[in-house]
């Protein structure tokens, strides 16, 4: 009994240290996610639009750096209507936002690039 005392003094503290000061720091668990894991590599990648991208992109009035910043940063991957494990590009559906999409977007990811297909408005 005297041994979980002492174990519970030291947790305590060591959790309020977890929790309080590296939560200021920005650490977190979520980039070993398998959404966080795509999308961030997806990022590092050179982009590259097919021709139906690019119009239905000019038709929604986007850019490019809105594509990048909100829908692809803060989008969710679709993994039961992706192919993760499709040889030599996978390919995989977006969804903007995680609640209630507006968006969908399909897209390809090589080796040296991310090759996006389509881009719809759901809502």
């Amino acid at each position: 009994m005297r041994k979980l005392k002492f174990f519970f003094i030291g947790l305590i503290p060591g959790l309020l240290f977890v929790f309080f000061i590296l939560n200021k720091k920005g650490a977190t668990c979520s980039g070993y996610l398998p959404n966080s894991r795509v999308i961030a590599e997806t990022l590092s990648k050179d982009f590259k639009f097919s021709e139906n991208f690019k119009n239905e992109i000019s038709a929604l009035k986007m850019d490019e750096k809105f594509l990048k910043d909100s829908i692809i940063t803060k989008g969710e991957i679709d993994f039961t209507r992706s192919h993760a494990q499709k040889v030599p590009c996978p390919d995989y559906t977006l969804v903007y936002p995680k609640k209630n999409p507006r968006f969908e977007i399909t897209f390809e990811k090589c080796k040296e690039q991310a090759i996006f297909n389509t881009i719809k408005k759901i809502k």
